[in-house]
């Protein structure tokens, strides 16, 4: 086991340790390592699965169902457009194109530097003011191709 694998081991056991008595804790598990982390490492997979006695498969399955879970790192800025049919309604779609192209990756993608993650989310319940999106975990509305660039620039380090 390498220092990182110990400290994935480490990160585990800790989460693992806080909702050992809850009743079908998995998903909860999974949350506290992505958040400790940032990402659900792949790594960890094997290492949830012996903790709370499941196959490799259940904890897999639930990793790559629920969309909250990442298995890479995420940019250091993230970007999510709402494809709700509100902000659809509103013009997502074109203008998630557009940062496609503007910043030249695909949704659901990380920039080779690290530096953005562009995704997607389908709902922020923010449809009075579509087309909405989210920057680092703050909701935006009435966005716009400049507007939004504007404020990834704003938050680049």
């Amino acid at each position: 086991m390498t220092t990182d694998d110990d400290s994935l081991a480490t990160v585990v056991r800790e989460v693992v340790a806080e909702h050992r008595e809850q009743r079908g804790p998995l998903i909860e598990i999974l949350h506290g390592i992505s958040k400790r982390l940032g990402y659900v490492d792949p790594g960890v997979v094997p290492l949830v699965a012996t903790e709370l006695n499941l196959s490799r498969a259940d904890v897999h399955g639930v990793v790559t169902f629920y969309r909250d879970f990442r298995s890479e790192p995420p940019g250091r800025v993230t970007v999510k457009v709402c494809r709700a049919e509100a902000c659809q309604s509103m013009g997502a779609e074109r203008l998630l194109a557009r940062l496609e192209q503007t910043l030249g990756m695909k949704v659901g993608s990380t920039g080779d530097d690290g530096a953005l993650t562009l995704d997607q989310v389908f709902c922020l319940g923010n449809c009075a003011l579509g087309p909405s999106g989210q920057i680092n975990g703050r909701v935006y509305g009435r966005l716009d191709h400049d507007r939004i660039i504007g404020l990834i620039r704003a938050e680049a380090p």
